[in-house]
């Protein structure tokens, strides 16, 4: 049932465990799960009007401008939300839960669930699920900067003089951002429902009154003007689908986001408020832009009356800061996923909630985030320059999330193949021609993603496949437990007070730590456990589910901890479980845990390449360290260290 670890799940040693994920779940009232979900669900793509109809219409695309090409676009714009929100996530996607959790690595431990005895389909749909997070862990620089930007862009229309104060402005308001991340967001959280909510009943009014100003532009959801668009403009339209795209950015949040606030809220959030919102406000665009073409070069805010604009700034700007934090938000939740799956390192975790589970703070994510977002606002300056490389990251995404829909829909639903053959042929029409659309635009900032991409992909690849080196280099000659155990008792050295925690990466054999610690301090404690945690790919596992203990003989026990992808293990909390299982008190004092801290030496091996075998050594070497991971108390840690070469 492991991802991670595939081959160390099931054992003759443990029993097996039949887990109830679904059990932890405790929503609120739907009315509540619906507020919050606008808040924090739909900030990204609640303020892509910022800027996608204005990018549409950007010079360097060639449009001619008319009013044909408007409604065109706009028919574009309707379809877009009706196909790839609409029918594909809010209609299908949001279906494949994980016990009620979402997000591509979640669809993704559903796909693998068809392939566990097929290596490279396994292989394959793992390594398609890491570059679908890579994508979105890209998605997390770019939303910062380009929402942030367009936003402060709007002092524009205010005053052509304030353009030097966009970049100073904008910095200023990331550095704030990322700073506060720390203190964790739950009580800045209950705000970001009804703020947003008055975000999107301006977007409604603002895009409302423009519409009334020009009704027949509602003609523009008939797919015949978006049909006759492409028909008379041929590739200059393929060229404009790539900033049509925009208006879509943020959609994996509703499958991401999924678990927090459970289906049915999500669902409903999109349909009553959020799309009737944007469709309003797209339309509204197109409205004031056929009666002001000059309007084209910023629509959103040059379409409201003079007294609203500097209103509609600060109200942008806030809704840009809810969007980035949710961004930021779900890359912390990401990398929490990725680490446990065993695709990252170990990193330090701090959970700032005491009562939302998903509430957790990562330094080195955030840091790093924040050096990525400020080098992209200076590299690009504009947030017209990032159109390009917001498409990729978002269209890459929707394809790998289309792919392993179509697996998930025939394995684990059991869909007709030629429904599914129907609908997954709609959907990847949509999404291809979204990312070749994009690909033109790599020159212009499209290589931007495609670079922070690869680079994410080969570091997450490079650890997993690390991992699996090292296992197998310390399985080569590695001495059963059972049998060990059985000499130990038949043979037993000194034994002195206390009880010893030796972690392991294998339940079935013995932990290197006990091999050195007997062979340089011939001794051992009077109560031994060989404790193995283990990642399932269930989003939670509930407390009474947690523990499998096997009673060994001589007071040695073998421990099995269970968590799901979105915990983080706890072992203080695992010895305060383990008590009444082992028969008696388990003193922190009076425990001693033992880590084996494996020093890679890279070599001339079969396994990966030499430069690779040096990445993955000096992500090992930087790694959080175990106790800190494991919250285990760091003055009652023995770490003995091995040379292994891979």
């Amino acid at each position: 049932m492991t991802i991670s670890n595939p081959e160390f799940s099931e054992t003759p040693l443990m029993q097996s465990v039949q887990l109830n994920p679904d059990a932890l779940h405790q929503h609120s009232s739907t009315a509540v799960l619906t507020l919050a979900a606008i808040g924090v669900v739909f900030g990204d793509i609640g303020t892509s009007p910022l800027y996608s109809l204005k990018e549409c219409f950007a010079p360097e695309h060639g449009i001619p401008f008319s009013t044909a090409a408007v409604f065109g676009i706009i028919s574009l714009i309707f379809w877009s939300l009706t196909l790839v929100v609409t029918l594909k996530y809010v209609a299908f996607v949001l279906r494949a839960d994980n016990h009620g959790e979402g997000g591509v690595l979640s669809l993704m431990a559903l796909a693998l669930r068809s392939a566990r005895n097929k290596p490279k389909r396994f292989k394959f749909m793992l390594m398609l699920g890491a570059l679908g997070a890579c994508m979105l862990l890209g998605e997390s620089v770019i939303t910062p900067a380009i929402s942030v930007l367009s936003a402060v862009e709007g002092l524009e229309v205010v005053n052509p003089d304030l353009k030097r104060a966009v970049i100073p402005l904008t910095v200023v308001i990331i550095l704030i951002l990322f700073g506060v991340q720390r203190y964790g967001t739950a009580a800045v959280g209950r705000l970001f429902g009804p703020v947003m909510l008055i975000w999107f009943s301006a977007l409604a009014a603002s895009g409302f009154y423009n519409i009334l100003q020009n009704p027949s532009v509602l003609m523009a959801v008939s797919p015949l003007y978006a049909y006759e668009f492409i028909q008379a403009n041929a590739l200059l339209a393929y060229i404009v689908m790539g900033s049509v795209v925009l208006v879509v950015t943020g959609v994996e949040a509703l499958y991401l986001d999924m678990g927090h606030f459970g289906r049915t809220p999500v669902r409903l959030a999109w349909l009553i408020v959020t799309l009737p919102s944007l469709l309003l406000n797209y339309f509204g665009q197109a409205a004031f832009l056929i009666m002001h073409p000059e309007g084209a070069e910023s629509p959103f805010f040059m379409m409201l009356p003079d007294w609203a604009v500097l209103p509609m700034i600060g109200l942008a700007t806030v809704a840009t800061v809810i969007a980035s934090q949710a961004v930021i938000s779900g890359a912390f939740s990401l990398a929490s996923q990725g680490i446990l799956l065993g695709f990252l390192p170990r990193m330090v975790i701090l959970h700032t909630s005491d009562t939302e589970r998903g509430q957790i703070y990562m330094p080195t994510i955030n840091w790093t985030l924040l050096i990525l977002v400020l080098f992209t606002v200076f590299q690009f300056r504009e947030s017209g320059n990032l159109a390009a490389a917001y498409g990729i990251s978002v269209t890459t995404t929707m394809l790998i999330t289309t792919s392993l829909l179509a697996v998930v829909m025939l394995n684990e639903w059991r869909m007709p193949a030629l429904v599914v053959a129907a609908l997954i042929a709609v959907f990847f029409v949509v999404d291809f021609s979204f990312w070749t659309a994009n690909l033109i635009k790599v020159k212009d900032g499209g290589w931007y993603p495609m670079v922070l991409g690869a680079i994410c992909f080969v570091m997450l690849t490079t650890w997993y496949t690390g991992r699996r080196l090292l296992r197998e280099r310390l399985a080569d000659g590695a001495i059963h437990i059972k049998d060990f155990v059985d000499s130990l008792l038949a043979h037993p050295p000194h034994r002195v007070g206390g009880t010893s925690v030796f972690l392991t990466p294998h339940i079935d054999f013995v932990p290197i730590a006990l091999l050195h610690n007997l062979k340089h301090n011939r001794i051992l404690h009077q109560r031994v456990i060989f404790l193995k945690l283990s990642i399932w790919d269930v989003p939670y596992v509930g407390e009474d589910e947690r523990l499998s203990v096997t009673d060994m003989g001589g007071n040695i026990y073998l421990v099995r901890a269970v968590y799901g992808f979105k915990q983080t293990p706890d072992v203080r909390e695992v010895m305060q479980q383990l008590e009444p299982l082992v028969g008696g008190l388990l003193e922190l004092e009076d425990t001693t845990f033992f880590l084996a801290r494996d020093t890679i030496i890279p070599s001339d091996l079969p396994g990966m390449a030499l430069w690779r075998e040096r990445l993955f050594a000096w992500m090992m070497q930087n790694a959080a360290k175990p106790s800190d991971f494991f919250k285990i108390p760091p003055n009652r840690v023995v770490e003995l260290g091995t040379k292994i070469e891979i």
